[in-house]
């Protein structure tokens, strides 16, 4: 059954990543480094991200961004209603130098939280494992 209006849920995961926020923050904020774990291809233009996969694509537009810290995205979509974010955020811990990777997703009411989840853990294994984390 469909609801009314925008009935968005939010999925936050964090994860313990082995390198420096600053190669990270690379992999995760330009068009090279997200082709080489999100997607087969991603073009930048303007601050307009196209992430494409085995033929379909997707447009993000960069929204905000602090070097080495954090990352945001909103998906551009067909449905004038849709104002969805993706965030990633890099920090460090003071006391013991760990680095963890904080991914944001804002979802709607028809998505499943659970396939949500099982492909952000992929890509970042995806990721951990290309940069030897």
């Amino acid at each position: 059954m469909k609801g009314s209006g925008r009935n968005e849920r939010k999925v936050e995961l964090e994860y313990q990543v082995n390198t420096s926020p600053g190669v990270l923050f690379k992999r995760l904020s330009t068009p090279s480094g997200l082709s080489e774990w999100f997607a087969n291809d991603v073009n930048l233009a303007g601050n307009v991200f196209t992430f494409m996969w085995d033929g379909d694509s997707k447009k993000a537009e960069l929204v905000d961004k602090k070097e080495n810290k954090f990352v945001r995205f909103r998906w551009i979509s067909d449905k004038n209603d849709a104002q969805r974010h993706f965030a990633f955020k890099v920090t460090r811990d003071e006391l013991t130098g760990e680095v963890s990777l904080t991914v944001t997703e804002e979802i709607n009411e028809e998505e499943d939280i659970d396939e949500v989840i099982s492909l952000w853990n992929y890509q970042i294994g995806e990721l951990k494992r290309l940069i030897g984390a």
